[in-house]
């Protein structure tokens, strides 16, 4: 078999930077001469990138690996077996003795030795467990070049996480916080501008924790995520700048100041609280209080009225009363979301939080979860039909599921669809928003709408 026609697949779960890690696995494995393949049952080169937020995470990946045990029997051993990200990290060892098959076990800030262990697996030599923390060592090794599917883009400048929320694994998984340096941000976003994407999303766990050096530039000490922000939107191309995901704590003046500042910053925040009430707050280790939270909001709004406001809830937190979640509900209703993300508080080993006494009945759970996201569901839909009527400039993503339509999106980060044929693709138009669900909205090309079309 020679080395082009080797076929890869990842499966990925969880995160946004679980997905950009995935792409750059791609990357890194194609001058081996692997191209991605959308089943395993062909491939040669089997990586599970799970996340390990979620509980029962691990469990999951020992039930994918027993399926992929026997498609790797059938290939004769030939096809090679690994597990990449969080749940590498956290539980490699474990993996690597309770599932043979598995050939390679690397944790997020390894992934760029996946062609030196290849070899060492190759050469039936050498070790096949990688998870020490090498955050820098990884961005310095990673090929500039990246493949490109469509006008958008992550663009990882901080990872790891000093937070130490008392019901997350991150810090242990992904390491202390790193920004990297203004420099190679900048020549990764002139890469991707020339290969079409038109919007990138920074990311990063603690992405306004940001502070990166800027070498012969004003203040280049410590540059802050709005400083980044400013810089580059002075590239031409690129023509849309997010940012995810945000934590209340580093949400400083400079920063929501570049939201009035700074037009190719879209007008959208996703900042997760997890909870309404203080003293749930306070017992999640957050660092703030609810009413921090909310004055971050009001001041945003006062420099970017149409600015849209998601967040991330977390709900029966251990000691979490009836007015705990009732403060929840408040303050939900007092910010008004645009979208959220809602989940039942789940034990994590190893987190202060999975040993806490007053854990709250899943049935005390499910009740409240239904509550709050039916709050949230009318929010949402509320959001959307806010738009109806408006013509709104969407970033054209590619063709949508029904046939003749282009799907794209809003800068409010609504997913869009329209008529339109397929060289508006990678386009950023005028379109008509006319209706609107839960999920989407959708409308006409202005000029379309405009000629009675």
């Amino acid at each position: 078999m020679t080395a082009a026609t080797k076929r890869l697949f990842i499966k990925t779960y969880g995160c946004q930077m679980n997905v950009y890690d995935s792409e750059r696995m791609k990357d890194v494995l194609a001058p081996l001469g692997y191209t991605s393949t959308d089943t395993p049952d062909d491939a040669d080169l089997v990586l599970l990138n799970p996340c390990h937020i979620r509980e029962k995470a691990t469990e999951k990946v020992f039930s994918e690996l027993g399926q992929l045990k026997r498609l790797k029997a059938k290939s004769g051993g030939n096809m090679l077996l690994g597990v990449t990200g969080c749940v590498a990290q956290a539980e490699g060892e474990e993996i690597m003795r309770r599932q043979p098959a598995v050939d390679l076990v690397l944790g997020p800030q390894a992934y760029h030795k996946l062609p030196e262990m290849i070899a060492r697996v190759h050469r039936a030599a050498g070790e096949r467990l990688e998870t020490e923390f090498e955050v820098e060592e990884k961005f310095d090794a990673l090929p500039l070049d990246r493949q490109v599917d469509g006008p958008t883009a992550f663009l990882s400048v901080q990872e790891g996480c000093d937070k130490f929320c008392s019901f997350c694994v991150v810090p242990y998984t992904r390491g202390a916080e790193f920004s990297r340096n203004v420099d190679a941000i900048v020549a990764e976003a002139r890469l991707l501008i020339r290969k079409g994407v038109r919007e990138i999303n920074l990311l990063g766990q603690n992405v306004n924790a940001y502070h990166g050096t800027a070498p012969g530039l004003e203040g280049g000490d410590d540059w802050t995520l709005g400083q980044l922000i400013r810089h580059l939107a002075k590239i031409d191309g690129l023509d849309r700048i997010r940012f995810t995901t945000s934590h209340p704590r580093d949400m400083d003046d400079d920063l929501i100041e570049a939201f009035g500042d700074t037009e190719k910053l879209m007008p959208y925040l996703h900042l997760p609280i997890q909870a309404g009430s203080d003293s749930i707050l306070k017992a999640m280790n957050r660092g703030h209080t609810a009413e921090r939270y909310i004055k971050i909001i009001d001041r945003l709004r006062e420099i970017r009225p149409d600015v849209a406001i998601t967040s991330d809830f977390i709900v029966g937190f251990p000691g979490e009363r009836d007015q705990d979640f009732e403060d929840t509900m408040a303050l939900v209703e007092r910010i008004d979301y645009a979208a959220a993300y809602s989940f039942k508080y789940s034990r994590r080993p190893g987190t202060p939080a999975a040993d806490m006494f007053s854990q709250v009945p899943e049935e005390v759970k499910d009740e409240r979860l239904q509550r709050l996201q039916a709050l949230l569901r009318d929010q949402q839909t509320r959001f959307n039909q806010s738009q109806i009527g408006k013509t709104i400039p969407v970033l054209v993503t590619g063709t949508a599921r029904n046939e003749g339509q282009m799907a794209g999106r809003t800068p409010y980060l609504q997913a869009t669809h329209f008529e339109g044929g397929e060289e508006l693709a990678g386009q950023i138009v005028n379109v008509k928003i006319e209706k609107a669900t839960l999920n989407s909205v959708g409308g006409k090309l202005a000029s379309m709408a405009e000629a009675g079309v």
